[in-house]
């Protein structure tokens, strides 16, 4: 391998020749001007090859150099050293004046494009304003004085649809959303300019006797059901007072069907137990259980008379049962040992009939509550009036348990000489035997039976929720807009409409609703 600047003599020579160690230096040029030119016009003439070796005066674009063009240096070389255009001819890549040419060559023709059919024309997709971003200066205002300020903006500029290929289909246009739906009611927890003293919730437990947890009563009962033509709800809840302090609820509630099909009768009883009186809870319970066992045993009786709308029978029988119901929470009091106005409760039981063609709605009891009415959007207070005193005693009123008299009497007659038409069932008390009759209750009886119609809502409470609704308007005000629309709630609102508190009144509410389709 020959090392770096052995090459072949054939070709190298003239190099070999021209920068050799023996041969003197031809030293700088007689003229002032020694150029680069000067010196390479000179070795091209000491090689003998002036007329074929090109002129430097346009190299840069054919040779691997640098392009001088300096007009003013070019022609003064020409007229020292004898050199000029017209000692040789030009080179093909100089042009005529001296200056180089650049020859371009002609672009081949495009070969033509193949037709595709124009697609019809699209409409352009909406554009989508980009959100500004944070760093982004907002937009400037649209000053409509300026006559330089043009709020459109530019038409795009048209595409080619053979360039683009086939377009795809305009997305089918966004249509505007609905509009917002009304906001619901707001749904109050209580009335009036201020909230009650106690929370709203319960807080504490009664005592609980590991001996007696039958006479643990729950914080809230609630149950329903629908007949006929009516839907029935009823509920019973612990009053704030009693939450708070762990007392139990001293309002018993009791709902109960008697038979089957359209002889069938459904009783509800409430009862409210002695206010600042131990075992309150477990009279009321009492109560309510004794006259639901006279209401069963005479319920086919019953039903038959509230379908035949015999109200003088219904009043004198039903007033005969609940005596005997008091009668019944004297004796209890008797065997603990407590006095009878300690052991007592009132007592208000509604009576209504699983016949659809039965609309006649009996109520009876004794003691303080209350019965309403609500028809056409307005409360009407039903609470029976109470009799004089001197109504209250009197002849045996003839019915249910009165002595009869006449043709036949005498094969309806026990051997002691009573007239039963119902099985009362009732069982002596244990210890001596009472010869004087039973004494009336404390309150005289109410009764009263009335016809429903289509829409109405009938409404028995008892004294925790009778007393606000007649001392608090906007309490019957707003029970009012939630049931407007005659349809029955379900469970869980009525609870919540029972539940409507009002400052002042803290006591076990009981309420049960009738609902006529």
């Amino acid at each position: 391998m020959s090392q770096q600047g052995d090459r072949p003599a054939t070709t190298d020579d003239w190099w070999g020749r021209l920068y050799d160690e023996s041969a003197r230096d031809t030293g700088p040029a007689g003229t002032p001007d020694d150029t680069i030119d000067d010196r390479f016009d000179s070795a091209a003439d000491t090689l003998g090859g002036g007329d074929n070796v090109p002129s430097t005066r346009t190299y840069g674009h054919a040779v691997d150099a640098i392009a001088v063009d300096d007009d003013e240096d070019d022609a003064g070389d020409d007229e020292d050293e004898g050199v000029g255009p017209a000692s040789r001819p030009p080179a093909w890549w100089e042009s005529p004046g001296g200056r180089p040419v650049t020859r371009t060559p002609a672009p081949e023709p495009a070969p033509p494009e193949p037709s595709v059919p124009t697609p019809a024309p699209v409409a352009p997709a909406p554009l989508t304003p980009r959100p500004r971003a944070p760093w982004e200066p907002p937009p400037a205002a649209f000053d409509p004085t300026d006559p330089a300020a043009d709020p459109t903006p530019p038409p795009a500029a048209p595409r080619d649809p053979r360039a683009a290929g086939p377009q795809p289909p305009a997305p089918a246009p966004v249509p505007p959303p609905p509009p917002p739906a009304p906001a619901p009611a707001v749904r109050v927890s209580h009335v009036g300019d201020s909230p009650p003293t106690y929370e709203a919730e319960p807080t504490a437990l009664p005592a609980a006797d590991a001996e007696e947890l039958d006479q643990l009563v729950a914080d809230t009962v609630l149950d329903g059901a629908r007949y006929g033509t009516y839907t029935l709800r009823a509920a019973s809840l612990r009053g704030d007072s009693a939450r708070y302090r762990g007392e139990p609820r001293r309002d018993a509630l009791l709902t109960a069907r008697f038979g089957a099909g359209p002889g069938a009768l459904v009783l509800v009883a409430v009862a409210t137990g002695a206010r600042a009186t131990e075992g309150a809870h477990l009279s009321a319970a009492d109560a309510c259980r004794w006259i639901g066992g006279a209401v069963g045993r005479s319920h086919s009786r019953l039903a038959e008379d509230i379908r035949a709308g015999r109200r003088g029978d219904l009043k004198s029988g039903l007033h005969r049962l609940t005596d005997r119901t008091y009668g019944k929470l004297r004796a209890r009091a008797a065997e603990l040992g407590r006095d009878p106005e300690e052991y007592t409760a009132s007592l208000r039981c509604l009576l209504l009939s699983a016949d659809p063609d039965c609309r006649t709605r009996v109520f009876f009891g004794v003691g303080g509550g209350g019965l309403f009415r609500l028809r056409d959007g307005a409360w009407q207070d039903l609470e029976p009036l109470v009799p004089e005193p001197s109504a209250i005693r009197g002849a045996p009123v003839v019915g249910y348990g009165s002595v009869p008299t006449g043709a036949g009497a005498a094969t309806e007659q026990t051997p002691d000489g009573d007239r039963l038409t119902m099985d009362l069932e009732i069982t002596k008390a244990p210890g001596p035997l009472v010869e004087e009759p039973v004494p009336p209750p404390p309150e005289p009886f109410r009764f009263r039976a009335s016809v429903a119609r289509p829409g109405d809502t009938l409404l028995l409470t008892s004294v925790g929720l009778a007393e606000p609704l007649r001392g608090v308007p906007a309490l019957g005000d707003e029970l009012a807009a939630r049931w407007a629309d005659g349809e029955p709630p379900g469970l869980a609102t009525y609870l919540a409409d029972v539940a409507l508190r009002a400052k002042g009144y803290a006591d076990d509410r009981t309420a049960v609703g009738v609902w006529e389709a």
